[in-house]
């Protein structure tokens, strides 16, 4: 017999296989031998009680044999003589769109401005120890994209877009833990996505594809209404009929192209404000409602969402046990994003949290057209260079002398390597953000115990939540409205939202193409 239940266990038993049985043979009203094996379907965590919970989805085999879960086959075929296709960019929704052109019989080319993995990890360094940023080579710019060091999160809602099971399968594939496949909120990690990443583009090229480092794109060869190819900086002309750009959301000259070119773009509405960070104990009590959290729950995390001053104000890319990472991706700016390792063992929890921003906001700083959103973006970024003292040192301020209006005499002690300087970030921050984020923390605190607190620490600025920019596509064909053969991909184009809905996007795109192709 085989079934399917779903058992609630304490923290320590739901990581021992024979308390595990116990509980199903509990369950099902045989006897602990009738039990021959499970696997679990899904893994989440119940933190609603007092006492936290770890609930297992799993199937359940009684008195016959266990059937091992089915190995998987990505389907990958050797294209190195196939007609090709050029992918510019090797963040996730380049290496997921090459790996499906793969499985249906083209070659494709990756072009990326970056550099790999390995030697990426120099100039990372160089921006944490020393504050110097290559434009290049940054954490969002490189292989793997700016997700392989925002560690990796595999969550999403976008599964009406594609198969996310089968994502995470290649991403098994290709080294992550098995337990992806089945967590309710799947992470990798930035200490194991290197080595992922490696294994992908390594597979690619084994299969005949190209993925050529430093080839920076700055111009689309277009011949009537269609693409015919694309130039890079260093003089090389790649003839294409098919092309995806996968550029992300950080790639402003791309859009500067596109919009020199007359090809249509559009500014997208988008969010940005700060990245707040707290000692991860305060994040564990409030969320597991006890002074010590147990070694077998996971560092606690949070989602808060609140409306004010007519304004979202949410959390966004929460890092329990992680730290905060400059991701500037020129001199004269400062970004931060968040990232954990696969432990997610460091003592502190940061996430985004940020303000939905749109149309009107822009134009109040003279923004209009296609790139307003962009420059609006941008002034954000270079007042918190200016105020920030340079070297990639961020503004920031104790959260409760921020929300009340108060400058910092001191700061916390805080994980963003480059250093943080004490700024009134009213200073730094739109009126409109600065309003809506005070009013926000505040209502984040009436909603978790702990939360609002001087022992927080408000950092600016985390403006690159999504592309500022929307590269508009048919519906039904996903090219370009107005360039047959040209594929605006994921992030940056403005259809995705994180490391998943990117690959799909990817994926999705690569079939489009080869069916104009």
């Amino acid at each position: 017999m085989i079934k399917t239940l779903s058992v609630s266990l304490a923290p320590a038993d739901a990581h021992d296989e024979q308390s595990i049985k116990k509980h199903i043979a509990t369950e099902c009203r045989v006897g602990a031998a009738r039990i021959t094996g499970y696997s679990i379907l899904k893994r989440s965590v119940d933190a609603r009680s007092r006492q936290a919970k770890v609930i297992l989805q799993l199937q359940v085999f009684i008195d016959e044999p266990a059937i091992p879960q089915p190995v998987f086959d990505p389907e990958l075929k050797n294209v190195a003589n196939a007609p090709h296709i050029v992918i510019i960019g090797a963040g996730p929704a380049g290496l997921f769109a090459a790996l499906r052109l793969i499985k249906l019989g083209f070659k494709p080319i990756i072009l990326e401005r970056g550099k790999d993995v390995r030697s990426r990890r120099r100039d990372l360094a160089m921006m944490n120890k020393e504050g110097e940023v290559n434009p290049e080579s940054n954490y969002c710019f490189g292989e793997g994209g700016a997700g392989t060091y925002s560690d990796g999160k595999l969550y999403t809602r976008s599964t009406k877009r594609g198969n996310v099971l089968g994502i995470l399968q290649l991403f098994h594939y290709f080294g992550a833990g098995e337990e992806i496949l089945y967590e309710a909120h799947p992470h990798i990690g930035t200490n194991k996505l290197p080595q992922i990443i490696t294994a992908i583009r390594e597979q690619i090229v084994a299969c005949g594809g190209e993925v050529l480092f430093g080839k920076r794109v700055t111009d689309l060869i277009i011949k009537g209404d269609a693409v015919a190819g694309v130039k890079t900086h260093d003089g090389d002309t790649i003839a294409a009929n098919a092309v995806i750009l996968a550029t992300g959301h950080s790639a402003r000259d791309i859009f500067g192209l596109l919009y020199e070119k007359g090809i249509a773009i559009e500014a997208k509405p988008f969010a940005l404000g700060v990245r707040i960070e707290h000692p991860q104990v305060i994040i564990d009590q409030a969320q597991y409602h006890c002074m010590n959290r147990d070694p077998y729950l996971p560092p606690a995390s949070y989602s808060l969402v609140s409306q004010e001053n007519g304004r979202g104000v949410f959390s966004f890319c929460m890092c329990p046990g992680g730290i905060i990472a400059p991701a500037a991706t020129n001199t004269g700016e400062i970004v931060v994003n968040g990232w954990s390792p696969s432990k997610r063992n460091n003592p502190f929890a940061n996430s985004g949290t940020v303000v939905s921003v749109g149309e009107d906001d822009f134009a109040k700083y003279k923004f209009t057209g296609p790139l307003a959103a962009l420059s609006y973006q941008r002034m954000v970024e270079q007042a918190a260079y200016t105020f920030g003292g340079g070297k990639l040192v961020a503004p920031a301020q104790r959260l409760v002398d921020f929300a009340e209006g108060r400058g910092s005499s001191t700061l916390p002690v805080c994980s963003y390597l480059p250093g943080i300087s004490s700024v009134a970030l009213n200073e730094v921050l739109p009126a409109e953000v600065n309003a809506a984020l005070k009013k926000g923390v505040v209502s984040f605190g009436k909603k978790m115990k702990g939360y609002y607190t001087n022992d927080a620490v408000v950092v600016a600025t985390e403006s690159r939540t999504s592309a500022p920019v929307r590269i508009p596509r048919d519906k039904e064909t996903l090219q370009h409205i107005q360039i047959k053969g040209l594929y605006p991909c994921a992030e940056g184009a403005g259809y995705a939202g994180g490391i998943v809905s990117a690959a799909i996007d990817g994926e999705n795109c690569a079939e489009a193409a080869v069916k104009y192709f």
